[in-house]
């Protein structure tokens, strides 16, 4: 079986050597280079299966790196991002990267991470999505949690199905308003947090402390499998 190729992408040495290091032993074939124009002429050559991209590179910044890789190539993109720096997360994942981890990291996180987004790819159907114990069958609009069919409105559906689609990686706030209401509602987060609040009534067990829709805070949500 053909290890997954990891490009990890950072100008901090002591990350590619802990990464060169790491992965390996944990299943992955590693790529490392130190910027922006340097994972950029990598991605010309071969497109691998993770980029693993930090934010603060000098010349290249990793937002304007995920930025170009957005404009001619889909995969995934896991930013590493210091403390601190809510706005680049949340502008980083708008630009299109699926998933961030906050330096200083364990290596856990960021594997367990990885997992998630290519484990996402790789099953993920146009008409049934089925992620842990929750499925939805798209033509038919039905949901079942646990072996239970829930009842939805149209837009708790939509918001379920897209979150459901990207499970495990956060969805910003301006992400989903803008896929479930249009671009004219992508300021309105009250709207949207009264929407999860129904949601979490109906899938999770006990709303109050939910397993399934997780709040990331002033960024938006990740739907978790329970698996």
């Amino acid at each position: 079986m053909k290890k997954p190729v990891v490009l990890v992408v950072d100008d901090e040495p002591q990350i590619l050597r802990v990464m060169r290091a790491s992965l390996p032993i944990r299943g992955y074939e590693v790529l490392t280079v130190s910027s922006g124009e340097e994972a950029l002429n990598q991605l010309g050559k071969e497109v691998p299966d993770l980029v693993i991209l930090d934010l603060a590179m000098p010349e290249m910044s990793g937002l304007e790196v995920c930025r170009r890789v957005r404009e001619f190539s889909s995969v995934p993109i896991i930013i590493l991002s210091a403390k601190g720096s809510e706005s680049d997360k949340v502008a980083a994942l708008d630009l299109g990267a699926d998933d961030y981890v906050t330096k200083p990291f364990g290596m856990d996180e960021l594997l367990a991470r990885a997992r998630a987004v290519l484990r996402r790819l790789s099953t993920t159907n146009d008409r049934v999505l089925a992620v842990g114990d929750v499925t939805i069958d798209i033509d038919e609009r039905r949901v079942v949690v646990g072996g239970k069919e829930i009842r939805l409105t149209p837009k708790e559906f939509d918001l379920l199905k897209y979150l459901v689609n990207n499970a495990g990686k956060v969805v910003t706030h301006r992400s989903l308003l803008q896929t479930v209401w249009g671009w004219q509602s992508t300021d309105q987060t009250e709207y949207l947090r009264v929407f999860i609040n129904q949601l979490r009534r109906k899938i999770e067990i006990d709303a109050s402390h939910p397993r399934y829709l997780i709040t990331e805070p002033w960024v938006g949500y990740r739907f978790v499998p329970n698996e």
